[in-house]
């Protein structure tokens, strides 16, 4: 009993680290940006914690099941729209474990818990007079389950005529009358622009440049609609006391990150060390204003501090073109990725070309070259050669002897090794993994011409120079090492099977255990150590004319 209480006490002394990816939306299966979205929350989220040994990590992702296009989508699929929502949301926890989503939350809008929040958090609005009632009138996008302000539209001829759409979305809008349930948005206007001015609390920066450029052009910043005729929504969270009206899918699917917490129940809350603000919301580009500009407002109204980052990132193209359903383009990952070199690579693909404030471009042959190239090659076949019974028979680390080679071929890699923890560090800590990664395989691509340039294979010959031999391969493997544990943000799964192989303990793979290589530890007493014998593939090559689970469009 008394190592229980201390366990529990020991997690609750601990700093709260609250990240999220939005609620994905069931109205279709996954596919490659939601997949994007929740490996970089993830990679976040794991280098958090592999850099701080004080920190409970909340990680929180799931789905939204309400509004008019699920209805739609179920009817479409001629299933129920409870059996519609959970068979696309369970794709969706497929695809999270198939690519080492390590997420510690998943929540469903249709979950009682969830019911709650909404309507505790309504009521809340209502009494402080931030809910009121009011005929309304504007342009209604139905894709998008939203109106858009006049100033937000524009007319386009089509085959059908001119007809107005959505200068955010390109989606076709509807003039629509009706009775709704209105938020008091303008009342909030001064406060988000305060908040706006936060540093770094939108990052990138030209995003938070959008959403103040948003505020100060907006001449007349109107209240929104929160609510829908339950006629025309039926699928969705009645408005309490008032089952007339349904609650606006969007003002619903953002509460869930209060949901997540135990809102509005304090045990759970107290429970869960409260983790709120969130540290960071993870999301697209496509969805900023509402997590911007509405969800704060909405927190703002509701007396909560709004989130303390948002992290936007930008879309991926196919080929050069955007993903749409209409162009028959839309890349979806593969649910059976698991343990195959396909899954990893798309995994590490998405971290690697991003750039967060550009759109980046996805194409088969980019995954297949930047796998096969990097993770088989540069890395996989280092580690083959080192850990080989043709140069390593005895399956060891051996000792790090004080003079082997010249410094002269030393000091380059031991060098750039030396630098590289500081490096990426900094690059993840500004979700810039392309950067860590450019900056892995620089080192890697050295060590491989250390590998080279010292020619092991002439050294095993000779007996008398096994003490060069021995440096070779301690300089290659501990640069292995330290190159394993940058990676495990990235590739966690391979990272593992790495350090697995080099018998490094579960508990000396965090941030502290790269920083200091071993020739680098002053009065150390370098002996042999083992690592696991064996044949050994870290990651095979991707082939083309072999049949591989590859995404599809």
């Amino acid at each position: 009993m008394r190592l229980t209480n201390y366990l529990l006490s020991s997690v609750v002394s601990k700093r709260p680290f609250y990240i999220t990816t939005p609620i994905f939306y069931v109205n279709a299966a996954p596919h490659l940006g939601h997949l994007y979205t929740a490996v970089l929350a993830d990679a976040i989220q794991r280098f958090e914690k592999i850099t701080n040994s004080d920190i409970n990590v909340t990680f929180s992702t799931g789905t939204d099941e309400h509004g008019t296009k699920i209805q739609q989508a179920a009817a479409k699929a001629n299933l129920s729209l409870p059996d519609y929502c959970t068979t696309i949301s369970q794709e969706y926890k497929y695809m999270f474990k198939e690519y080492h989503i390590e997420y510690t939350d998943f929540i469903r809008t249709t979950e009682e818990r969830h019911l709650k929040a909404v309507q505790h958090f309504w009521r809340r609005l209502v009494k402080d007079d931030y809910i009121y009632k009011a005929k309304y009138s504007g342009w209604y996008s139905v894709n998008d389950e939203a109106f858009v302000p006049e100033s937000h539209t524009k007319e386009e001829n089509t085959h059908d005529g001119k007809v107005r759409v959505s200068v955010e979305s390109g989606h076709k809008l509807e003039w629509t009358e009706e009775t709704n349930y209105m938020f008091r948005l303008s009342a909030f206007k001064t406060q988000l622009q305060q908040w706006l001015r936060t540093d770094g609390v939108i990052r990138p920066s030209k995003f938070q440049k959008q959403l103040q450029d948003m505020l100060e052009n907006e001449v007349y910043f109107p209240d929104i609609s929160v609510s829908r005729p339950a006629s025309r929504v039926h699928w969705a969270i009645r408005v309490p006391d008032d089952e007339e009206q349904s609650i606006y899918v969007w003002l619903d699917a953002l509460i869930n990150y209060l949901s997540v917490i135990g809102y509005p129940d304090e045990d759970l809350m107290k429970q869960k060390n409260r983790p709120w603000p969130a540290d960071l919301h993870v999301l697209g580009k496509d969805i900023l204003k509402f997590h911007g500009i509405y969800w704060p407002a909405f927190l703002m109204a509701a007396r909560w501090p709004p989130p303390r980052g948002i992290l936007c990132h930008s879309h991926w193209t196919v080929d050069g073109v955007k993903m749409s359903k209409s162009l028959g383009n839309v890349v979806r990952p593969p649910l059976n990725a698991a343990g195959t070199a396909y899954g990893t690579a798309l995994r590490y693909l998405l971290l690697r070309e991003a750039t967060l404030q550009d759109d980046a471009n996805y194409s088969e042959t980019k995954l297949i070259n930047v796998a096969n190239s990097e993770l088989a090659d540069t890395l996989g076949n280092l580690v083959s050669r080192c850990c080989g019974p043709a140069l390593n028979p005895r399956a060891e680390l051996p000792p790090l002897h004080p003079r082997g080679l010249e410094p002269a071929v030393t000091d380059q890699l031991m060098t750039q090794v030396d630098r590289l923890p500081e490096i990426c560090h900094k690059h993840y800590s500004n979700y810039q993994f392309y950067k860590a990664a450019d900056a892995v395989m620089s080192v890697l691509r050295t060590a491989n011409q250390f590998f080279e340039t010292s020619k092991p294979w002439e050294l095993r010959k000779d007996p008398s120079r096994q003490k060069e031999l021995d440096v070779v391969l301690h300089l290659t493997l501990e640069t292995l090492r330290i190159c394993a544990i940058i990676l495990q943000p990235m590739v966690p799964d391979i990272s593992e099977r790495l350090l697995d192989k080099l018998q490094v303990p579960k508990t000396c793979r965090s941030w502290q255990h790269c920083e200091t290589a071993s020739w680098r530890v002053k009065g150390a007493i370098y002996e042999a150590k083992n690592i696991q014998a064996g044949k050994f593939v870290l990651f095979p090559r991707i082939y083309t004319e072999k049949k591989v689970k590859k995404a599809s469009v």
